[in-house]
C-alpha cells in the first residue's frame, strides 16, 4: 500500500491556488496548465539550464518554467525567465545579458491573460 503525500510549503500551495483561479478569472489555460506541473512532486518538476533556453529562444521572448533554472550553458540574448526557482549563477547570468530574472507571480501579475508566455521543461 502506498502512502499519499500532499504539499508542505505553504508558498507553493497559495501559488498553486492562485494560478488556478487566475486560470479561472481569465479563462486562461496556461495558468491552469502550469498549476497542474506544479501540483506534481518535486522530483518531477522540470530542471532547465541556462544553454537549452538559448537554443529555444529569441530575443526578447518570454519563458516560463515550473521548476528550476540552473546555469549551466552560455546565454547570448536577453529573454525573461519566470521559474519557481533560480540558481544564483543563472540569475546572475540572465541579468548580466539584458534580461529578467522573476517568479510566476510576477509574471501573472504582469501577464494576466498569459499571451505570448511560452513553457519551457
Amino acid at each position: 500500500m502506498s502512502k499519499i503525500t500532499k504539499k508542505t510549503n505553504p508558498q507553493l500551495i497559495s501559488l498553486i491556488v492562485r494560478l488556478k483561479d487566475q486560470s479561472h478569472t481569465e479563462n486562461a489555460a496556461i495558468w491552469k496548465t502550469v498549476a497542474n506541473r506544479l501540483d506534481k512532486p518535486t522530483r518531477a518538476h522540470p530542471r532547465v539550464n541556462l544553454g537549452q533556453i538559448s537554443r529555444h529562444t529569441v530575443e526578447g521572448e518570454v519563458i516560463l518554467v515550473p521548476g528550476k533554472v540552473l546555469g549551466s550553458g552560455l546565454l547570448n540574448h536577453a529573454v525573461t525567465v519566470a521559474a519557481l526557482a533560480f540558481s544564483e549563477s543563472a540569475k546572475a547570468r540572465i541579468t548580466d545579458n539584458g534580461g529578467e530574472a522573476i517568479t510566476i507571480s510576477t509574471l501573472m501579475d504582469a501577464v494576466p491573460k498569459g499571451t505570448n508566455v511560452r513553457i519551457m521543461g
